[in-house]
């Protein structure tokens, strides 16, 4: 194969893997012979798909920062937060290393997914001139960094499981913890229903080499 011929893959020699059970089936079959599931060399659905569920992630976003998303009653007097405000108030208590963390898990992180997630969108759409070994890298790391943006929604229902103390004391989430649990559920599902081989096919006619 020379310098900048066009790698061959898969769909080239009329064979792509079951999405069900993973088996190597030939494509005029259309049924895998082991689980019977559709073969389709690939899902260009999906970038559609992958888009609608990251517009959503977005537009959620908004109110699962706006809102409040823990609602705090002692003797009476009911204090409401937001995720910037919780993590202003832990920095007044002097828990700074509790408030990066719940910083980069609540905000950096979703934020970079949605932004990490629209590039790598784009550059299927639009077949942006951009590396697709850097793009697919990138992409795994989205992928395994995305589990742990519910680490804010575990440290509510852990204080809440804590702190409640009936008329004294009583901690529970609040309507942006909802939102915010939605933007990382479709961020989660618009990563996972991409087909990522389609960003090889629209960007297979140049040589990738960086």
């Amino acid at each position: 194969m020379t310098e900048h011929a066009k790698p061959l893959q898969g769909k080239d020699h009329g064979l792509a893997p079951c999405k069900t059970c993973l088996k190597l089936c030939r494509i005029d079959d259309e049924y895998c012979a082991r689980c019977n599931a559709p073969i389709a060399a690939r899902d260009y659905t999906s970038v559609q798909k992958s888009w609608a569920l990251l517009i959503t992630a977005a537009i959620l976003l908004i109110p699962a920062n706006v809102y409040p998303i823990t609602i705090m009653t002692s003797q009476g007097s009911m204090r409401q937060d937001t995720i910037f405000s919780g993590i202003t108030h832990l920095v007044e208590l002097d828990l700074l290393p509790i408030a990066i963390i719940l910083f980069t898990a609540s905000i950096l992180v979703p934020m970079l997914k949605i932004v990490g997630l629209s590039i790598y969108l784009c550059a299927i759409s639009f077949n942006l001139p951009i590396s697709k070994k850097k793009l697919m890298s990138g992409f795994h790391i989205i992928e395994w960094i995305g589990r742990w943006s519910m680490l804010d929604l575990f440290v509510i229902s852990i204080t809440a499981a804590l702190v409640n103390m009936g008329q004294l004391l009583d901690a529970k989430p609040a309507p942006a913890a909802t939102a915010f649990a939605l933007v990382i559920l479709l961020t989660q599902l618009a990563a996972k229903v991409l087909d990522t081989r389609l960003l090889w096919d629209k960007l297979e006619s140049k040589n990738d080499t960086n």
